[in-house]
């Protein structure tokens, strides 16, 4: 199968806000009209939160440092992250509308305490934040859930990576591993795409994806590509919404063109083969060439290798296949410059 799992990273561009939240999960998870092929594409196939417990993020003075920006909702920092943060209750509206839709619904839990949201329901896959993939005793608590587990590498190289890996499978094997760059936005330079097939080498057992901080949407088609198989990408409804995570989010439009670009993505994969595809016969028939008389020849003339050159259209013999024009006689007479047909020949 050639399918793309692909993930609306909204974290928390809902602004504190279940209402904002669902309005993003419809968008995302509306299909798409592809008018050119007459083609209806699916929407996304999962939306991801992010849960915080600010008891366990940030050290006291970060959190009652005066933060002062235009993209703050609070006076100090502590105060700004607690109002975007949404609670287990909320999380569980939120995921409701998600499954209403059709749609997986993705974790992202920052802290052991957060899995208080069990109580309430459990999310199809817990994502491991690249920051926390050292952080086990964190991903202990997770991996024994038996949930299914994404992490992403945006922060770790090999070392890291494997003992996180090593520490999961304990509980179990249901992970799948992201290529990520944890710049925001991720200059082009720094995308190293090729970490892609380098964990598909190396990391045979896992589902390998990408989780995409670039700008626009090529980087998440190619890595698709260069065989993800699944997709993150960060999901807004105005980039110029307050917040910082807003301005490098895909917006409506750009949602729109990268489920699009994605879904035609899979259809277009096909088989490791080269062969004629049917759907070129209109187009052989209009442009490839044929052999054709390049002078007028009379019934009773022999067929000379002078006597042809390649015209269009391309139902006749190829030139490879000259050896069964020359040297036969014309039955009737052959203007010049027309496809020669067997019929015309002895």
């Amino acid at each position: 199968m050639n399918d793309i799992y692909i993930i609306g990273e909204i974290g928390q561009n809902h602004n504190g806000s279940v209402e904002l939240a669902n309005v993003i999960i419809d968008l995302i998870s509306k299909p798409i009209e592809e008018s050119l092929f007459n083609l209806e594409l699916k929407g996304m196939d999962a939306v991801k939160l992010t849960k915080r417990d600010l008891n366990y993020e940030l050290s006291a003075s970060q959190m009652d440092r005066i933060y002062d920006t235009p993209n703050s909702f609070g006076r100090t920092y502590g105060e700004h992250r607690d109002f975007l943060e949404l609670n287990d209750e909320e999380h569980f509206e939120v995921y409701k509308h998600a499954k209403s839709k059709g749609l997986d619904f993705v974790e992202t839990l920052c802290a052991p305490s957060c899995t208080s949201m069990f109580k309430y329901f459990e999310p199809d896959y817990l994502k491991v934040a690249s920051r926390d993939l050292t952080n086990l005793p964190l991903l202990e608590v997770l991996a024994e859930t038996k949930i299914p587990i994404i992490v992403s590498t945006g922060m770790a190289g090999k070392k890291e990576l494997d003992n996180a890996l090593e520490l999961i499978t304990k509980y179990h094997n249901d992970v799948s591993i992201l290529h990520c760059v944890s710049e925001y936005p991720t200059k082009p330079h720094n995308v190293n795409l090729n970490t892609i097939p380098y964990l598909m080498e190396n990391y045979p057992d896992y589902t390998v994806g990408y989780s995409d901080h670039t700008i626009g949407i090529s980087a998440p088609v190619a890595a698709c590509a260069m065989g993800a198989k699944i997709v993150e990408k960060h999901i807004t409804l105005d980039r110029r919404m307050k917040g910082t995570d807003q301005a490098g989010s895909l917006g409506p439009d750009g949602v729109n063109r990268m489920i699009r670009d994605l879904r035609l993505l899979e259809q277009s994969f096909g088989e490791k083969d080269i062969f004629i595809s049917e759907s070129v016969d209109g187009s052989r028939y209009k442009l490839e060439r044929s052999i054709a008389s390049s002078r007028a020849i009379k019934a009773g003339e022999t067929v000379q290798e002078s006597d042809l050159h390649m015209l269009s259209p391309g139902d006749g013999y190829k030139w490879a296949d000259r050896a069964e024009l020359v040297g036969k006689q014309a039955i009737s007479d052959i203007p010049k410059n027309e496809i020669i047909y067997p019929k015309f020949l002895a």
